[in-house]
């Protein structure tokens, strides 16, 4: 029982804008914290495994699958045609993602059909044990491929024009042409896809999926079993990690497992290894941005007209939006006064590849600085100062409307830069580096200040609700629960802080719940960075109901005014008097007082027309901007991050040690994307890079040695998001851009900074060599 007195208890524990460790911290170094294949497996479990593809685009004219079948421990073996319902889980809705191939495979490694047995281990030997006889087809599977073969597009193209950029350009005093390719980047979460189904009574199958989004799993095993969605009941407590590699491409494992469960009776458990789950599920988009841009002497932008070509793979997933979004940060946070974009969603026989944290953003916002970096080598500048020049301008200026006709009224960009520009002593530093660049001969550094402006919110306008379930007991605890899902990135204790300061009381009284379809039904995945800022506001909104059928009864019952019942730090004052906040509910309950309710948000003042092109696509920005130094070896192209320094905005922050976990981190992801992560496909369509053997995430060493991030703790988000704070998950992964320009920076010192190198992205040791033989011939 808790002794300590009213004014000993002035402020609660864990409040929105203080530090709070993560709720499942300790479990995760510990090992105690509890995913999908740590729960205890129900009596006469079986396990799946996939029957995977070895063509990249054939007709299947023959299948036998009798030795599977009599492989030890099966216990049956089936293919689409099995499938009780539709043969199809794709999250666009286009029929194009069959679950299991029939008649045609579209890539390497593409589920063909599923084996169920008694162990995870004989299942996977019986998959490799199938005849299959294939007429092989033309295929493609890079940019290049697709545009020579004149590929079809996946989904229908967007373009975004404002002004006149077809006259504007011919009177630019300068224009330059270029060519710019983006990689991929594998998603590696630490936890593998998993999904266990356990059939019910009736038409019922509950099921726990490794998933950023619940309700399409939901909707997608209904979709497979030919069942109404309220039979299925989805469950996920936390993931190993999802970066938006959990958004759609668990809706194979969850389907496989529930259809198999229904038909046998007996639990079903799914969990590809690791090559297997990297071979046949979908990555970060590969891109090619042609462009054209117009300016002045001084550097300034006149005239932009860009493609940004994408590799989507075989379906279209999420290929639409994902491009989409590239075009509404190919202006990162530059004006043009005149533009068109245009996107080219091309299929190739690949994987369908799918969202990644940035959404499209980080490849649209990467083009931009190639446009600005080459500016800068034509006409002779620092970058930094052509990004100042094309920086939109101040709320009400000519400088403010977006190529998607959204006006930015929020930029604090220039503060944002300028702030980073001194504490990073980024001029002294700067003109040291060109010093040193002098005399060394084979070490050479490179220095870079780049910019961040990324939209928040769903540019799907009806996803951009969110629900949450809040009970109050007798006893004073809270139980949360809501429709977001946690992958780590610290939302269930965000909203969790949320509910506490609403109530006024300690966090510890309120029990985060896992996410379910049976609590919260109809849920948004959690991504976009929209998680706090949805599911803070549902909670928010269900709290607030509560409070206010307290608040109704204290005046009622005390006889007061209704604005004389005030929360204070676990304790309500009602007139004169004081009570704790469970003997409140307790003399509620008693008064037959609902002590539940339902909360629900959403987004307010955002539309997006998109045949148009035209819209307010977003609610706010969020800025940062981050100072990269670099040493390279130019005998061998390899390289290291110094120093980094990072201002980032976050508003008001809900949890700054949450947030500042989450800008080193995604800095840390966005310099693998720019450097060591490399997607590499054989002449047969094969994924070579397929485990972490081949494929490179940054390791702790690769960090930079000098690593100083601080928040804008002056921000405040102009728009009433929940606690005036910003979305913090994605933003910052573009801040690793400033690594790849001051790689740039250089290379180009080997030429005296007279050629711009035009690195492609991953910048590899190999292709940072090749870029600094190539400037050595200038």
């Amino acid at each position: 029982m808790d002794k300590s007195t009213f004014e000993e208890r002035k402020i609660i524990n864990g409040s929105v804008h203080g530090s709070l460790r993560h709720d499942s911290a300790h479990k995760h170094v510990t090992g105690t914290a509890d995913y999908i294949d740590d729960i205890p497996e129900p009596a006469g479990l079986l396990h799946g495994a996939l029957g995977l593809s070895d063509r990249a685009h054939a007709e299947i004219l023959s299948m036998d699958l009798s030795a599977v079948a009599a492989s030890p421990g099966v216990v049956w073996v089936f293919t689409g045609k099995d499938v009780p319902g539709v043969n199809d889980v794709s999250p666009a809705g286009r029929h194009d993602e069959p679950l299991l191939a029939e008649t045609l495979v579209e890539f390497h490694n593409q589920p063909i059909f599923a084996v169920i047995a008694e162990t995870r281990d004989a299942a996977r030997r019986a998959a490799r044990k199938a005849k299959i006889e294939y007429r092989d087809l033309p295929h493609w599977s890079d940019i290049n491929g697709a545009l020579t073969n004149g590929s079809p597009l996946v989904v229908e193209p967007m373009t975004l024009k404002r002004g006149e950029p077809e006259t504007e350009m011919a009177k630019a005093p300068h224009r330059l042409k270029g060519q710019m390719r983006i990689g991929g980047q594998e998603h590696f979460y630490l936890e593998s896809h998993i999904a266990m189904a356990i059939p019910g009574e009736d038409d019922e199958v509950a099921v726990w999926s490794s998933t950023q989004h619940p309700s399409e799993i939901q909707h997608m095993v209904g979709h497979v079993l030919n069942i109404p969605s309220n039979a299925v009941t989805v469950y996920i407590r936390r993931m190993g990690g999802g970066f938006g590699g959990k958004e759609t491409q668990g809706n194979q494992f969850a389907a496989l497992a529930a259809i198999a469960a229904k038909k046998l009776g007996r639990a079903i458990k799914f969990r590809p290894d690791r090559d297997e789950d990297m071979a046949a599920t979908g990555k970060r988009h590969d891109f090619l941005v042609d462009y054209e841009v117009g300016f002045d002497e001084e550097g300034r932008i006149h005239a932009v007209d860009a493609t940004y070509a994408a590799r989507c793979g075989f379906s279209a997933d999420l290929s639409g939006p994902v491009t989409d979004r590239a075009l509404f940060h190919a202006d990162s946070s530059y004006f043009y006064p005149h533009v068109h974009l245009t996107s080219k969603p091309l299929k190739t026989h690949t994987v369908s590849n799918t969202a990644f944290r940035g959404f499209g953003g980080p490849q649209g916002m990467l083009g931009a600085e190639r446009f600005i970096e080459e500016i800068a080598y034509a006409v002779g500048k620092d970058p930094l100062d052509i990004r100042r020049l094309n920086f939109y301008g101040a709320k009400g200026s000519e400088r403010v409307l977006t190529p998607y006709h959204q006006e930015v009224e929020d930029n604090i960009i220039a503060r944002v830069v300028d702030e980073l520009e001194e504490s990073a002593d980024y001029q002294a530093r700067r003109r040291a580096i060109i010093e040193f660049n002098r005399s060394s001969r084979f070490i050479r550094k490179g220095i870079a200040l780049t910019p961040v402006k990324f939209g928040i919110s769903f540019t799907m306008t009806a996803f951009n609700q969110a629900g949450a379930l809040v009970h109050v007991y007798q006893d004073g605890s809270i139980h949360l629960n809501h429709g977001g899902t946690e992958m780590g990135q610290g939302l269930y204790t965000k909203v969790a802080q949320v509910l506490a300061d609403a109530f006024q009381v300690d966090i510890e009284r309120v029990k985060i719940t896992a996410t379910t379809t049976g609590k919260v039904p109809n849920t948004s995945a959690t991504a976009a960075s929209s998680g706090s800022d949805l599911n803070g506001m549902a909670a928010f909104d269900a709290a607030r109901q509560i409070k206010e059928r307290l608040v109704a009864f204290a005046a009622e019952k005390w006889g007061v005014d209704p604005s004389l019942v005030v929360f204070l730090p676990n304790r309500v004052r009602i007139g004169d008097a004081e009570i704790p906040f469970p003997d409140l509910i307790k003399q509620a309950y008693f008064a037959r007082v609902q002590l539940s309710a339902a909360g629900f948000y959403k987004t307010p003042k955002i539309h997006w027309d998109r045949q148009a092109g035209r819209g307010r696509p977003f609610y706010y920005f969020a800025y940062g901007a981050a100072c990269s130094e670099v040493s390279i070896d130019t005998l061998t192209g390899e390289y290291q991050v110094e120093r980094a320094d990072i201002l980032h905005d976050v508003g008001r922050s809900l949890n700054p040690a949450i947030d500042l976990g989450q800008v080193e981190g995604a800095f840390v992801q966005g310099m693998g994307w720019l450097t060591t992560e490399e997607l590499w496909w054989d002449s047969k369509g094969r994924l070579r890079t397929h485990a972490p053997s081949t494929y490179k995430i940054p390791l702790a060493s690769d960090r930079p040695k000098i690593f100083n991030v601080r928040l804008a703790e002056w921000s405040e988000n102009a728009e009433a998001s929940i606690g005036r704070s910003k979305a913090v998950g994605e933003p910052p992964f573009m801040l690793a851009i400033s690594v790849l320009e001051a790689i740039s920076m250089a290379v180009a010192s080997v030429a005296d900074y007279k050629v711009c190198p035009k690195l492609d992205a991953p910048a590899t040791p190999e292709r940072v060599l090749m870029a600094v033989e190539r400037l050595r011939q200038v």
